[in-house]
């Protein structure tokens, strides 16, 4: 979802030991039944690091195209490819990859940039749709959760051995530094992902996703302790403001299920607020952000500058984007924010596509929230993945994935309308419904 040159002095050849274990994955993937189809997708996104890839003809193969590539050949093996009933999302997310690859080339001017973009094409229409594939129903989905909540235990242990030795351990991959970050004397963990901030997001994002899975199967309490104590670790281990901020308005939307009704009146009193705040304040209201600082060394108010700078150059990138952005000011070598990296890549309609996409899943999740003949669990599950996917927004106005974070944030893309293929799943196997609309649901069932 960025340039390659995100990725730093960390991209480099793959190793022998972190090709035989993507293979290994690969080949579970190819050979596992579908319900374990996830399992080897979680294990790598977890373990593998993404600086790695191979060049084949020019191009670079990371770990997770070359897991798509056999994801897809299962697919078709299997016959697994069921015929999609097309959502408003997935024609959003086509017109979102067109637009981005077209504008992005057009700006650049070179066939380097075309295959470029080609490659973020593939990634982002070949794990979300193979993820449209692959979860049918909201089993499917608690059961990949589950999967990832199995590995995430041991994901927070080596982060914490990382914390007390700055040392690396996921550098046996190669990828990443083995000496960790260390910043105003604290040592900021990154475990296997890109940057200690996206390593901090992954734990952020993943929080409500556990809890959701609990709300669901209620007979994973002690599961779902042990992998929101991890992510919880992940976190802090990863010493950034952003995903503690990410962390928190996920637990912030997750205690708004009573208000689930109320929620056109509590998006007009947020947007009420800042309209205040705009006036009241002596800076712009996105310098907020510059306050939102937990640990020492946070660069919020470098966030706030980015925006600021975004909309003073606006005419110099609205129509198909700009690659000029860092002659404005030397801060802004470094876009940390996915929305304007949208906007600088792609001009401001691969932005609004982009944001439509999150707006129209959050527009999912209530509607299913609300709904008058799902189970009450399926209701709260869709709450929950709700609240991982306002995680995600909030993390985007911090950094942009250019790492596995980008894969789990299309599997939640792809999850949130899995809840409503089949809306008596649950209720068939002996969940409970929401006793207000038990009535509506056995009308329902007869009718279908």
């Amino acid at each position: 979802m960025i340039d390659p040159a995100a990725l730093g002095d960390n991209t480099e050849s793959i190793t022998a030991t972190g090709l035989l274990f993507s293979l290994a994955m690969s080949g579970l993937l190819l050979t596992l039944p579908r319900r374990y189809a996830i399992l080897p997708i979680v294990v790598l996104v977890c373990y593998m690091t993404m600086g790695e890839r191979i060049v084949i003809l020019g191009l670079n193969f990371t770990m997770v195209r070359i897991l798509l590539v056999f994801g897809w050949i299962r697919l078709l093996l299997k016959g697994e490819m069921v015929r999609l009933r097309w959502n408003a999302v997935d024609k959003l997310i086509i017109a979102w990859v067109i637009v981005r690859t077209v504008n992005y080339t057009l700006v650049v001017g070179s066939s380097a940039a075309l295959i470029n973009r080609l490659g973020y094409a593939y990634d982002i229409v070949g794990a979300y749709f193979l993820f449209r594939y692959l979860l049918r129903d909201s089993d499917d989905v608690c059961r990949s959760l589950r999967y990832l909540a199995m590995f995430v235990a041991p994901l927070a242990i080596l982060v914490v051995i990382e914390k007390v030795t700055g040392r690396n351990t996921f550098a046996l991959f190669g990828g990443v530094p083995l000496i960790s970050e260390i910043r105003d004397g604290v040592v900021r963990c990154q475990g296997p992902f890109s940057h200690s901030i996206l390593a901090g997001t992954f734990g952020a994002t993943t929080v409500p996703l556990f809890v959701g899975m609990w709300l669901y199967r209620r007979s994973s309490l002690s599961l779902t302790i042990l992998a929101v104590a991890s992510s919880t670790v992940i976190v802090l281990m990863g010493g950034s403001s952003g995903p503690v901020l990410a962390y928190g308005f996920g637990l912030f939307a997750l205690g708004l299920w009573p208000l689930r009704r109320s929620m056109r009146v509590i998006r007009w009193g947020l947007v009420l607020i800042l309209l205040t705040l705009q006036f009241v304040m002596n800076s712009p209201v996105w310098f907020i952000i510059a306050r939102a600082s937990v640990f020492s060394g946070s660069t919020g108010w470098f966030r706030g500058f980015l925006i600021d700078m975004a909309i003073r150059h606006i005419g110099d990138w609205w129509l198909i984007g700009s690659n000029a952005y860092a002659s404005w000011h030397f801060y802004l070598a470094d876009v940390t924010n996915q929305y304007l990296v949208e906007g600088f890549s792609g001009g401001l309609l691969a932005m609004g596509l982009f944001i439509s996409v999150l707006a129209l899943s959050f527009r999912s999740v209530g509607c299913t929230a609300n709904s008058t003949h799902l189970s009450y669990r399926q209701k709260r599950f869709a709450w929950a993945l709700g609240a991982a996917l306002l995680s995600h927004a909030v993390s985007f106005i911090s950094v942009s994935y250019f790492d596995q974070n980008a894969i789990l944030f299309y599997l939640l893309l792809a999850a949130i309308p899995a809840l409503r293929a089949d809306p008596l799943s649950a209720a068939r196997k002996t969940e409970t419904l929401d006793p207000a609309v038990e009535s509506s649901a056995s009308h329902f069932a007869l009718r279908s």
